[in-house]
């Protein structure tokens, strides 16, 4: 096994007043590198919180998230912000890209946040738009650009710094089912050609079983796991 990240007795709760409201009640995960997890159940059952853990967006109540080993709550907030922007990528159901910049610009802000030179973030970013489809929109604003396209450039800014994992929450769920299937199809590209780990939360069936495994969460636990491959 090549353990990329472990997740250890990890718990989260929110307070209203006095009253706990616990969400995530003890997960255990492992992933492996190169892997593409999925993580499903209903609404309400915690899915989005455990991917904020994972990315560290958020700090649990109790348990621990070990990147190689590292534990990410070990760091310095200030750390803590360089870790996410250099060795996690994330992308979200609402793509977040700032409106003024164009696909160019947004994608290559994440490496000069990282004090990237300038010209190596834009080389970096035109590579990635190019890979993704996006050669001829480099210049193109958001609103310039159609939901799909908008998501496209939202993963090249995700990878832009090679981070260790990508994390994608319903990254499609304001798709149509064609545009949808065509950025599943670029995810799984870019797992196979480049190896890149990705765990991806979603109600989307048909995405989660072309993952390699599928963590089930139930009240705020993992009900099952199931090695996709294995049906």
């Amino acid at each position: 096994m090549n353990s990329l990240i472990r997740v250890v007795g990890l718990h989260k709760s929110y307070y209203d007043g006095l009253t706990e409201l616990p969400v995530l009640k003890g997960i255990d995960l492992e992933v492996q590198r190169a892997e593409m997890l999925a993580i499903v159940g209903a609404s309400g059952v915690g899915k989005s919180t455990l991917l904020h853990l994972i990315g560290a967006l958020d700090r649990p109540t109790s348990g621990k998230v070990y990147y190689e080993e590292q534990d990410a709550f070990a760091f310095s907030d200030r750390e803590l912000d360089r870790f996410r922007n250099q060795e996690i990528g994330f992308v979200f159901q609402f793509h977040h890209l700032l409106p003024e910049f164009t696909a160019l610009e947004n994608v290559a802000m994440g490496a000069l946040i990282a004090r990237q030179q300038v010209d190596v973030a834009y080389d970096r970013a035109r590579e990635l738009l190019d890979y993704v489809g996006l050669a001829e929109r480099l210049e193109h604003r958001p609103y310039e650009l159609s939901g799909g396209e908008r998501q496209r450039v939202a993963i090249a800014r995700a990878l832009v710094n090679s981070p260790k994992v990508v994390l994608a929450d319903e990254l499609t769920g304001n798709l149509d089912r064609k545009t949808s299937e065509a950025v599943h199809d670029l995810l799984w590209d870019l797992n196979d050609r480049l190896g890149q780990t990705f765990i991806i939360v979603t109600h989307n069936q048909p995405l989660a079983q072309r993952a390699d495994r599928l963590i089930h969460l139930v009240d705020g636990r993992v009900s099952d796991q199931v090695h996709v491959l294995d049906f």
